[in-house]
């Protein structure tokens, strides 16, 4: 008995416990929600939604924490935000930036903004309904929409040859506007190293196009085709390039392909055999923007990818960026750094050789390649740089300080055939010379340079630098040993003295440029500063340059001719034990002259 009102009482405590937690089991099954969030729709002024517009979350202290692109019916989504207050900026191509500050996220909560984006404001609606009310529109609300009159797209058809009444110039923006291009047929004598960076074909012929596309792009195509003189090694190279003005930048993607086509008899020189060889290609795809930070400051800055396929696969990226600071109208100073490749589009050239005329200048351009241990090694370089210059009346001061590290330094060498062996010394493929890698290259120095404008077309400046540089010892090369060889360069300092003369013949449009570099001790390889990016960076020997507008055709056809080292100067010679020479060339002395056509 009584165990039977012992089990009565603990079955009345159970079932009174059941139903004290049954209620709190029935709510702690609908958890609470802590978090809220922003969604929206995104249109332009016509209501038409924006598939892609970028929209950016910030939190009140202005840091950026989330971003999300529209999808193709213009909505986005921003879930899972604590309590807060947050804003919102919303971006897109042609279109003004629209922000909205103050957005409060409450818990289960969802914020919506209507965004309507115009080319000059946008507004803002806010509204607060329920995650749980579902989706922002019934389907009755829909049903309305599409069959209302209000809301049907119309069709307008314009008249072509209408003007704006008010400038009188045409509405329509046509498609193609703005196009130029540039034919040029060139050819050399002579090695085709350009300035120590890298190497290109004696004779080609190039192209180069560019288009405005609807008035806010470019487009521009370019490509060449070539053969080397001395042994009629073909290569061919294209490039296309996409630039676009959003406001905020001026962002510019290009894809660039080279390629160079090995004969059996250059062939035999790798594999001992006159069989068929892999063709040197190679792939670079590139970025380059610029951006406003201040009225007086500019970042420019870029990157670029780039594969090589030759007796292996080889990858590297090159980035770089550039810091202009102007504290005065005529004063600028300039943080530049580099690695990887050479960035000779930087160095700033007259309007005259600007964008199709400098991007032909570098598109034959093939990476300097040599070989170590039988393995392909690229020649790459980084640099940091520091200028500073300043205008008074008519003269400007240069002042530049520098800081290289090159791997793989790439020179020519003029050799007995068959003095070394072939894993360690590459035929040059586009010369009769051989390519030597000497090894890795460090080196600081400075330049500073006085131009004086004397008159409206003439200047002369004159320039002192002391850079770093290679020699070799007096000793003999005993054995035929690479790395001997590469034992007896030494590195050191290099002082020089260069003049450099610009200038424009007013009548008949004569465009000159003639320079020549003095030093005391000429058994010096100048290796240093090889990837400067400034213009005025001085050239070793005697050099010249010609650019001349063929009368009768005003500016629209030239001829130019280019002389590089015209005294043979920066040879260093090196003796065998056999009684043989042996000769090391950074800067080679070469000819090459062209005729451009432009339309």
């Amino acid at each position: 008995m009584f165990r039977t009102k012992t089990q009565k009482t603990v079955t009345t405590w159970a079932l009174g416990v059941a139903c004290l937690v049954a209620p709190s089991l029935a709510h702690a099954a609908d958890p609470v929600k802590l978090t809220g969030g922003i969604a929206g729709v995104v249109r332009d002024y016509m209501g038409a939604p924006q598939m892609g517009a970028a929209v950016f979350l910030y939190n009140h202290q202005n840091r950026m924490l989330e971003r999300v692109l529209t999808d193709e019916h213009g909505a986005f989504k921003l879930l899972g935000l604590l309590p807060d207050l947050y804003f919102v900026k919303v971006m897109f191509a042609a279109f003004a930036p629209t922000i909205r500050q103050d957005i409060k996220v409450q818990p289960g909560m969802r914020s919506i903004l209507n965004v309507r984006l115009d080319t000059l404001f946008s507004s803002l609606q806010l509204s607060y309904p329920t995650v749980e009310s579902g989706p922002l529109m019934s389907d009755d609300w829909k049903w309305v929409l599409r069959s209302s009159s209000a809301t049907r797209p119309v069709l307008r058809l314009l008249d072509p040859d209408a003007t704006d009444s008010a400038t009188g110039k045409p509405t329509r923006v046509a498609m193609f506007s703005d196009t130029r291009g540039i034919v040029k047929v060139s050819g050399g004598e002579g090695s085709s190293l350009a300035e120590g960076v890298a190497s290109q074909a004696d004779m080609g012929t190039a192209f180069a196009l560019a288009t405005s596309l609807y008035g806010s792009s470019v487009l521009q195509v370019s490509g060449n085709v070539g053969y080397g003189a001395s042994n009629g090694v073909p290569v061919a190279a294209f490039r296309t390039s996409y630039s676009r003005n959003i406001g905020l930048g001026n962002p510019d993607v290009s894809l660039t392909m080279r390629q160079l086509y090995l004969p059996g008899r250059l062939a035999a020189a790798f594999t001992g055999t006159e069989s068929a060889m892999p063709a040197f290609r190679s792939m670079s795809a590139s970025f380059d923007d610029r951006a406003q930070l201040a009225d007086n400051v500019t970042l420019r800055y870029g990157m670029s990818m780039d594969c090589v396929s030759f007796l292996d696969h080889l990858n590297y990226y090159s980035p770089y960026a550039r810091l202009t600071y102007n504290p005065t109208p005529d004063s600028t100073v300039e943080l530049t750094y580099t690695a990887g490749n050479a960035r000779p589009d930087m160095a700033g050239a007259d309007a005259e050789d600007e964008d199709l005329q400098r991007d032909l200048n570098s598109l034959g351009l093939f990476p300097r390649v040599s070989l170590l241990e039988g393995r392909a090694k690229i020649q790459r370089g980084e640099e940091y740089e520091v200028t500073y210059s300043h205008k008074a009346g008519s003269r400007t001061f240069h002042v530049s300080g520098y800081r290289e590290v090159v791997q793989n330094l790439a020179l020519s060498l003029m050799a007995p055939l068959g003095y070394f062996s072939a894993s360690d010394v590459m035929p040059d493929l586009f010369s009769n010379s051989s390519i030597f890698n000497v090894g890795n290259f460090g080196s600081t120095g400075f330049t500073a340079a006085l131009t004086q404008a004397l008159g409206d077309h003439v200047s002369v400046t004159g320039m002192y630098e002391e850079t770093g540089a290679l020699t070799v010892g007096k000793e003999e090369l005993v054995s035929n040993n690479p790395d001997e060889l590469r034992s007896m360069i030494r590195q050191g300092r290099r002082q020089s003295a260069t003049m450099r003369v610009v200038s424009t013949i007013p009548h008949s449009g004569t465009h000159l440029i003639a320079s020549y570099q003095w030093s005391g001790d000429r058994n010096w390889l100048t290796a240093g500063n090889l990837y400067s990016t400034q213009s005025f960076r001085p050239l070793p020997g005697m050099n010249l340059y010609i650019r001349q507008p063929i009368p009768g055709f005003g500016k629209r056809v030239e001829a130019t001719a280019d002389l590089r080292n015209m005294l043979a100067q920066g040879y260093l010679p090196l003796s065998t034990a056999q009684g043989q020479n042996l000769l090391l060339v950074q800067n080679p002395r070469s000819f090459r002259g062209g005729l451009s056509f432009i339309f």
